[in-house]
């Protein structure tokens, strides 16, 4: 019984797999209402970060990502400037936002929700992400361990400080996340492909 206990203790123990995002596969997408004449859309690439994440445990899994306002991709330089600016981002000053998870509720098989914090232009606001797992395998290229998600969220720029021009441009945000990953050991900062894992 005593062996039986500290099995379980053990396995209990154990520290959830951590993963670090792929800058080069990570993308968050926004699109947001140009004077009802269309979604204007704009890509923020360069995103570091790191997930712990077991597909057997979703409610143990964090995320904590960086993202890199001066980086934004928008088609027109001035608009982009524009974007950047005090009235809007305000990246000079707040040069990045970072999501920080509180809280991971699986929801069905593959899919969670993940309840996190969103730092923005010198604000946090709570954000739901839904996420779902795209796939956990050895990728074909490299053979790292690698896992990819997709996520949507819908945030009110108003919260974040940025309440002008609402006769021009929408209040709703719409983000969509796509997120790859690759897993590592934290202690030597080693990636490796974890070929002996059930989850090929």
């Amino acid at each position: 019984m005593c062996l039986l206990l500290l099995a379980g203790c053990s396995a209990a123990a154990a520290p959830v797999p951590a993963w670090r995002l792929d800058p080069a596969h990570t993308r968050v997408l926004f699109r947001v209402d140009h004077a009802g004449f269309s979604q204007a859309l704009g890509l923020l690439p360069g995103i570091a970060g790191e997930l712990r994440f077991d597909p057997d445990d979703w409610a143990g899994a964090r995320v904590d990502v960086v993202v890199p306002l001066p980086r934004l991709l928008i088609g027109d330089d001035d608009w982009r400037d524009a974007l950047l600016s005090r009235t809007w981002l305000h990246a000079g000053r707040h040069p990045e936002a970072r999501f920080r998870s509180v809280r991971v509720e699986p929801t069905d098989e593959g899919t969670a929700r993940v309840h996190g914090e969103l730092s923005l232009r010198g604000e946090t606001r709570p954000v739901v992400l839904e996420v779902k797992l795209n796939r956990l395998a050895r990728n074909p290229i490299g053979f790292r361990r690698t896992v990819g998600f997709s996520a949507t969220a819908v945030l009110d720029r108003r919260d974040f400080g940025m309440k002008e021009w609402t006769n021009l441009v929408g209040t709703r945000v719409e983000l969509e996340i796509q997120a790859e990953a690759v897993r590592y050991t934290p202690d030597t900062d080693e990636e490796h492909d974890d070929a002996d894992s059930q989850h090929d």
